[in-house]
């Protein structure tokens, strides 16, 4: 099952939508009122959802942040939470600031994890500004085909 959307033009059928049900970021400001639009770069953090034979590997781009700043939450068994905030660089009165374009604030992104996802099994890695969350896959058993023979 692939999840990357096709960039060719084709149309694709049956593929899992991590992001059923949680539409982001249409809109920053009317799905977290909260954040301005000065933060919105940091607020829509791009996230990278691959699966490999074995799991289900999420990389997020969190440059500037340290672990301590970043949560990694299984809600309710199916959905992966990644969540954090950098704050605002302390100011002093004498500075003088010619330009700001690093975002700060809260960030938050949600993704809805497949069946197969073993949620007790979950770990996380942070290296140069790359959060790592790696979900193992459980087994999926091949169904046995029993041929019944036809009597009359």
């Amino acid at each position: 099952m692939s999840l990357i959307p096709n960039i060719f033009g084709g149309r694709r059928s049956n593929v899992f939508d991590p992001f059923k049900d949680f539409p982001f970021p249409n809109s920053v400001s009317t799905s977290f009122p909260e954040f301005s639009r000065e933060n919105s770069a940091f607020v829509s953090t791009r996230v990278d959802w691959k699966e490999t034979p074995e799991a289900h590997v999420f990389k997020a781009d969190i440059p500037g942040l340290k672990k301590e700043e970043v949560k990694v939450q299984i809600e309710d068994d199916k959905v992966l939470q990644i969540s954090g905030e950098r704050n605002v660089e302390n100011e002093d009165k004498n500075d003088t600031w010619h330009r700001v374009e690093r975002s700060s604030g809260k960030f938050m992104r949600r993704f809805r994890l497949p069946e197969n996802a073993k949620v007790n099994e979950v770990k996380a890695s942070m290296e140069n500004g790359v959060l790592t969350v790696t979900v193992p896959k459980k087994e999926v058993k091949n169904h046995d085909v029993k041929a019944i023979e036809i009597s009359g």
